[in-house]
């Protein structure tokens, strides 16, 4: 299958955060904080570069290499990110207090190449989010090196899963074929 051509994200104002502001407002931090930068972002896409891929001591590796289906936390963590500024944005109006998200699934996704750790240039994350609701969001997601995209697909995020209570499975053995 022919990789996707990369779409600009044209209309993204340049307003870069650091890698010590993107491990403050997401759940990962040290090793574990994959992003160093956010390049640009509006309230529906962001870019985020990483240079985490070549580092040798990446939680992610395993047998010294790093699988390009890894690149799916990069796209996790660019979601993340985004929803930490959406929601620093929204804190500004309604001070309520900030909402979790929990990678629920992906899909269609799409690995070009084996590796990203054999990428010397930093690994650009494009998210974008493509609808969803006060519950859960979906994003498409696209990681590049250069011009070259390595991996794509959709990821569905769960929005304060804790508050999704709501829906009680029936209890164990019961057969209920609705």
């Amino acid at each position: 299958m022919t990789p996707p051509v990369p779409t600009p994200i044209p209309a993204l104002a340049p307003a870069t955060r650091d890698r010590a502001w993107i491990a403050a407002h997401i759940p990962h931090d040290g090793a574990m904080c994959l992003l160093d930068r956010v390049e640009a972002w509006d309230a529906a896409r962001i870019r985020c570069s990483a240079t985490s891929h070549r580092d040798p001591h990446n939680p992610l590796r395993s047998r010294g290499r790093l699988a390009s289906v890894c690149g799916i936390e990069y796209a996790a963590q660019a979601m993340a990110v985004h929803g930490a500024l959406l929601g620093a944005q929204q804190a500004q109006a309604d001070p309520a207090r900030p909402r979790a998200g929990y990678l629920a699934s992906v899909r269609n996704v799409e690995a070009f190449v084996e590796r990203l750790d054999t990428f010397e240039l930093p690994l650009v994350v494009d998210a974008e989010r493509i609808g969803g609701d006060d519950r859960s969001v979906l994003y498409g997601f696209t990681l590049r090196c250069g011009e070259r995209v390595l991996l794509g697909g959709r990821a569905a995020v769960m929005l304060d899963a804790s508050a999704a209570g709501t829906l009680v499975p029936p209890p164990a053995g019961r057969a209920d074929p609705r």
